[in-house]
């Protein structure tokens, strides 16, 4: 019991991360879009969209953080077989996110335009890159590795980029591109606004037919019954955000872009329980979460730590949103 309580804790942290990095990620995104060089507004308009995200940036990552403490500590063994068998791609991600932490604290420190152009492009190009990166972990989490008898992943590098698991990459990056475009509509004023909205409405369609394809795999092969709603409510959700959007409804776009992400995770985490590995050599060498569970002594600690701490952090970013609700102006201050 306590074992099942803890994976849907696992998943939950992992969702709260994917939302409120997804539109992190979105606006690192789409930062050469929104506020492409040559005109003349270019450096307000950057700046702009930069404190969008300034003082909740760091926070968001809290949730990641977390996730893997618990994973860790609630789930050794899963831990170590997820973390063993994509640690190259993991790596990779881990290090986009390292670059990225030094480009956002860092941008502002120098007085200097190139300074900030080449700081801008590292968050562009890790941002990109970290959204694709967990698409492909958590595509290939649920489509399983290659775990054997002794626990071990013999997985080559290559077989992580099969064709489920690119598209699992292309469907977090478009998602989150769409993520952060709400999220700008909704925090942002006057020009960079308008072209915000304009591009949710553009991004709308596309990403809607790249998260029908992703979840409909995901549905036909991982999914059973009690997942259809799962899959059926993140297509809709991206349909939702473009009406919001076109009519002016800010807030609702991007409450719909939020349980977009947070339906297909959803889906994902309740499509591999009661496995939180799967092999691919058979079925008798899946992870359960029952079998890589640590022991019910050890959960219930970790259960009352978390009763203690979590609503402290929650209230804690709560009101760090709630301070810094007001919309951002690339005009003049």
């Amino acid at each position: 019991m306590m074992a099942d309580v803890w994976f849907v804790a696992v998943a939950v942290l992992f969702t709260g991360y994917l939302i409120l990095e997804g539109f992190d990620f979105g606006v690192g995104m789409l930062l050469p879009v929104l506020g492409r060089r040559g005109r003349a507004d270019t450096d307000e308009r950057r700046a702009a969209i930069m404190a969008t995200i300034g003082p909740v940036w760091d926070g968001n990552e809290v949730w990641l953080i977390t996730a893997v403490g618990a994973m860790f500590a609630a789930f050794p063994a899963w831990y170590a077989g997820l973390f063993s068998g994509m640690y190259l791609p993991i790596l990779l991600v881990l290090l986009a996110l390292i670059v990225r932490v030094c480009a956002l604290e860092y941008r502002s420190k120098v007085d200097a335009p190139r300074w900030r152009a080449r700081c801008d492009l590292v968050i562009e190009i890790s941002s990109w890159t970290t959204a694709f990166g967990w698409g492909l972990v958590l595509a290939n989490l649920l489509r399983g590795v290659a775990v054997g008898a002794d626990g071990r992943v013999a997985d080559r590098f290559g077989a992580l980029f099969g064709g489920y698991a690119l598209l699992g990459g292309a469907t977090f990056v478009a998602l989150f591109a769409l993520h952060g475009a709400t999220f700008l509509a909704l925090k942002t004023a006057d020009s960079v606004r308008a072209d915000a909205v304009r591009l949710v409405r553009r991004l709308t369609l596309p990403v809607g037919a790249i998260v029908v394809a992703f979840v409909g795999w995901t549905q036909l092969e991982f999914g059973r019954a009690v997942t259809w709603p799962l899959a059926v409510g993140s297509v809709l959700a991206v349909g939702l955000a473009g009406i919001a959007a076109r009519r002016g409804r800010d807030g609702w776009a991007f409450a719909a872009t939020t349980v977009a992400v947070a339906g297909l995770a959803a889906l994902m985490f309740t499509a591999l329980w009661p496995n939180v590995l799967p092999s691919t050599l058979g079925g008798q060498y899946d992870l359960s979460v029952a079998d890589a569970a640590s022991s019910p002594y050890t959960l219930r600690v970790l259960g009352w730590l978390a009763a203690i701490g979590a609503p402290v952090v929650v209230l804690y970013q709560g009101w760090t949103y709630y301070v810094f609700r007001r919309r951002i102006s690339a005009g003049p201050r």
